[in-house]
């Protein structure tokens, strides 16, 4: 690959996403990866980054890294890769380092990352992006590429070369990239919440990789049942979804990621905060100011904040739980 050093690119987040882009556009520009996780920190300075492929083989790469975003120069790109609770603070500090003619795309779960960066750098220097990319941290300075998909960025007129500009690099860098409008990328997001909604709580709370809510009809159930009702709070906004049968979609999408570990579940695990208030609570938002039920998607929220909290649920228990209302 050519290596565009004239281009800078800041990614905030050090976790799994934030690594995965950051190793593979790190062939094509410069790259600096911006965090606060400490021993992940030290560990790419150190060793550089590790990423596990899904034959097995690892490739190496050594962007560079800082805790301290003040010592960047003027970004012209930042991708944002962070959980969607740390954008709101992020966001200033994006706005301080951003060049007067740079961009800010957010690559995020859920719905509300785009408004808070917008508020904060101007709705002209930030843009929707979507990717279907999956990751899981097996280590620090380690991260396994769980499944590849493709990634959408909505253009701006203002910032059009800039954007297009960075579509060509992340597509050098072997992520499938296209162009789309806001009014698309509204479709795509959603579609992408649908899914999220339907997959992450369910596999957090019963611990299992995505495949494993096909395996029983129940689980199955439950999955299809929270991604409807995302699906009829887009609907209430006039916002098609990119697919025909979001049931089809979600199982699709649980199907092809059947060993991923979902981002939900590695938070669990790690003991930090899940996106489920991005995830499950927008959709729970949405529905109360469109005046569109969505029980499963409440229970779902409030069962990931009890476990978030330290007690534990049995399996059992979130399929009473759930049985209530759907």
């Amino acid at each position: 690959m050519t290596t565009h050093v004239d281009h800078h690119i800041a990614i905030w987040g050090v976790g799994a996403l934030g690594s995965l882009f950051a190793g593979y556009l790190s062939t094509v520009a410069q790259v600096t990866m911006v965090g606060h996780w400490q021993e992940q920190i030290e560990a790419v300075q150190r060793d550089g980054l590790t990423i596990r492929h899904a034959d097995g083989h690892a490739s190496h790469f050594f962007p560079a890294i800082t805790d301290n975003p003040a010592s960047l120069p003027p970004i012209d790109l930042a991708l944002v890769l962070v959980k969607s609770h740390q954008t709101a603070g992020i966001a200033p500090v994006i706005a301080r380092v951003l060049s007067p003619g740079g961009v800010v795309i957010t690559l995020q779960n859920g719905v509300g990352n785009l408004d808070a960066l917008a508020q904060a750098v101007g709705v002209e220097r930030a843009t929707q992006g979507i990717t279907a990319q999956g990751a899981n941290i097996i280590g620090l300075g380690a991260v396994r590429h769980a499944g590849a998909g493709l990634t959408h960025i909505a253009v701006l007129p203002e910032r059009a070369e800039l954007i297009e500009t960075g579509i060509a690099l992340l597509n050098q860098a072997g992520f499938e990239t296209h162009a789309t409008s806001s009014a698309e990328s509204q479709s795509l997001v959603w579609g992408k919440l649908a899914a999220n909604a339907g997959i992450n709580p369910l596999t957090a709370l019963l611990e299992l990789p995505n495949g494993e809510l096909l395996t029983e009809p129940k689980r199955k159930h439950f999955m299809i049942a929270a991604a409807r009702e995302a699906e009829a709070v887009a609907a209430a906004q006039d916002i098609r979804l990119p697919y025909p049968d979001v049931a089809a979609q979600v199982q699709e999408v649980a199907r092809v990621t059947g060993e991923n570990i979902s981002s939900m579940l590695q938070d669990m695990r790690r003991r930090v905060p899940t996106e489920i208030d991005a995830i499950c609570g927008a959709v729970v938002r949405y529905g109360e100011r469109f005046d569109v039920p969505t029980p499963v998607n409440a229970i779902l929220f409030n069962l990931i904040r009890t476990k978030e909290s330290g007690q534990a649920i049995a399996s059992e228990e979130v399929y009473r739980i759930l049985s209530q209302v759907a």
